[in-house]
């Protein structure tokens, strides 16, 4: 009997959600994922002993403002970091912009074209390189940008149907929806354990899911952190899961039977944009005020996703907590390189 691991990679492309080589090494994944905690634990990781020790030369040759140098070696240590796991996948190497940029749409187009560039100065073509970007609407106007100039943006840090619907429109190339945060705030506010059935997070990825596939939408559906294997095996057939090792592992040592959940032959269509019914667009003129009520078929504006986005706590809470984290990882990583550097 193959191990439920096995059997879901016949049924989907299976990313590691870690930057641990030997766990790559080990588990063969198509994908592998940077950020910055992953880049911190890299500084204390011997099979990343060269590629930390090749940052801080390259940055005490620079001059200047020690935190602007500190910064750009963490960046270069970003990319090493991503190179080194490219060495052991076929696939794609998600690289992320700055968190403290989730709200600045023209610093995150810069900053990814950067990254985009430093990976090509260093023999990476841009075809393997996913940008990843928080799924704040000034996030997916970046990638709207980014994906007409040709550079594949991964939507991360998606909780909500309207980042789900917005990112597709904007020709997002993949969604991280993240399972294990929307089950956390849950399972606080509800004070007990949710089985894979009525998991919102769960729920969450399967409504996304098929919608896309009854609508036709190619962007893809990569469901994300996860708190255990049952998350996982009830969104078997999903495009794309990303898992870290320790789930992995689970998978790998459990031969049960692992069923299809999700198909995209028989998506069973569920309506994304009902909130638009609860929304009405003041238009101020001269003469009058206008109101006017979004349709279901209008593409997402700013005000319904503001206000979609607002009308949900959990994931109001969950983006701004996970952009916080994030930022706070990044600052971590500098003031550390700044201290290694002196």
């Amino acid at each position: 009997m193959t191990s439920k691991l096995e059997q879901l990679r016949a049924m989907t492309t299976v990313v590691a959600d870690t930057g641990d080589i030997e766990a790559v090494a080990r588990f063969k994944p198509t994908d592998c994922t940077t950020n910055p905690t992953i880049v911190l634990k890299a500084l204390a990781t011997e099979a990343y002993r060269h590629v930390v020790e090749e940052a801080l030369s390259w940055g005490r040759a620079k001059t200047g403002n020690p935190r602007y140098i500190a910064a750009a070696t963490a960046d270069r240590l970003a990319i090493s970091v991503g190179i080194e796991l490219l060495r052991l996948v076929p696939g794609y190497v998600s690289t992320e912009v700055d968190a403290t940029l989730s709200f600045n749409v023209a610093a995150s187009i810069a900053k990814a074209r950067q990254i985009i560039a430093d990976y090509k100065e260093r023999g990476v073509d841009r075809e393997r390189v996913l940008i990843k970007l928080a799924s704040t609407w000034e996030g997916i106007r970046a990638a709207e940008v980014l994906q007409r100039d040709g550079i594949k943006c991964n939507m991360t840090l998606l909780l909500n149907r309207a980042q789900a619907v917005a990112s597709a429109e904007a020709g997002a190339f993949l969604i991280s929806p993240f399972v294990g945060r929307i089950y956390d705030w849950h399972k606080k506010s509800l004070g007990r354990d949710l089985a894979p059935e009525e998991d919102p997070g769960v729920r969450s990825v399967r409504d996304i899911y098929n919608h896309y596939k009854a609508n036709g939408i190619g962007t893809i559906v990569m469901g994300a952190s996860f708190r255990n294997s049952s998350q996982i095996e009830a969104l078997a057939g999903c495009d794309r899961l990303t898992i870290a090792p320790a789930l992995l592992d689970a998978l790998s040592a459990d031969e049960g039977k692992l069923a299809r959940s999700l198909d995209p032959g028989v998506p069973s269509p569920m309506p994304l944009r009902e909130e638009a019914d609860a929304i009405c667009h003041w238009f101020v003129s001269e003469d009058a005020v206008d109101i006017k009520h979004p349709q279901p078929s209008d593409p997402m504006d700013e005000i319904t996703f503001r206000w979609i986005m607002n009308e949900d706590p959990m994931a109001t809470e969950k983006l701004a907590e996970g952009i916080r984290i994030f930022a706070h990882d990044l600052r971590t990583l500098r003031e550390t390189m700044q201290h290694r550097l002196q």
